[in-house]
């Protein structure tokens, strides 16, 4: 099991100098991962842009992996988006992992900014935009005809420094199927359960294998495989233990905390890692 944390890109994370050194203090408390939301409008709070901030992480950090949880690939270019994230992959070594999604919510982030908001076509943006990527990964010449998106003959080089590519998450909210046969397709899965109200909430160890299970059943490789499950670990470790424990064996393999704020993280981080 490896350990990380999520923390949003807006207040009380604003500080873009704050947030760097979180992501040191989790590298040297042995922590496996720092993340990001990737947002770029939530109803106005102070806000920082991800991927700048991931660059001044990848240069201040050396070990702990890094990303974006999740990108929501419908409102990027596909093209500027792979230009970003293997010069990201290089910047920090070969330690970056792209974590794709749809996007939430849908008021603030697409129709207040005039994006497109039927989920229909964003999720046929995303499909095409994961191929794009991986299509400009490969450093060989491309071309592509989709509905929504056309490359003739393009090379982009230099390749990621991680092969076959940089590992992809994708997200989904489960008991939505299509999302979890998409992430089947690449390297892990971020999932999250609809609750009644339609807000997204945390699976149960039980819910969690049978989305693992699921996911299983349409993967067509044999390759490693992540599960990342954002989660809230109570403090006493034997109890966090006894959570970790039905999580690892429901299939998890990465446990994300999402702290409040800076204080949390910081606290967090001197407790240890949880267990």
């Amino acid at each position: 099991m490896k350990f990380s944390f999520n923390i949003q890109n807006f207040a009380p994370f604003d500080d873009v100098h704050r947030v760097v050194e979180l992501a040191k203090e989790a590298e040297a408390g042995g922590w496996d991962g720092f993340f990001l939301w990737d947002h770029i409008h939530w109803n106005g709070p102070p806000m920082l842009d991800p991927w700048v901030t991931l660059a001044a992480i990848a240069m201040a950090t050396k070990r702990i992996r890094i990303g974006a949880l999740v990108t929501p690939l419908a409102r990027r270019r596909p093209w500027k988006l792979a230009r970003e994230t293997v010069t990201l992959d290089h910047l920090s070594r070969g330690r970056l992992i792209v974590g794709a999604g749809l996007g939430f919510p849908v008021d603030v982030e697409f129709a207040q900014l005039g994006e497109e908001t039927d989920d229909r076509v964003r999720a046929q943006k995303l499909d095409e935009g994961l191929d794009i990527l991986t299509g400009l990964w490969s450093g060989e010449p491309f071309s592509y005809h989709g509905e929504h998106y056309q490359l003739d003959n393009v090379t982009f080089l230099p390749r990621p420094v991680q092969q076959p590519r940089i590992p992809i998450w994708v997200a989904g909210m489960w008991p939505s199927k299509r999302p979890f046969r998409r992430a089947a397709r690449y390297d892990g899965v971020v999932p999250l359960m609809v609750q009644a109200s339609g807000e997204p909430t945390i699976l149960t160890p039980e819910d969690l294998a049978t989305v693992v299970d699921y996911v299983r059943q349409h993967r067509d490789s044999d390759a490693a495989f992540d599960v990342a499950l954002g989660v809230y670990l109570p403090p006493d470790p034997a109890q966090a233990r006894d959570v970790i424990d039905a999580y690892a064996a429901a299939g998890a393999t990465w446990l994300i905390d999402s702290p409040p704020n800076p204080e949390a993280v910081s606290e967090r981080l001197r407790a240890g890692l949880p267990g």
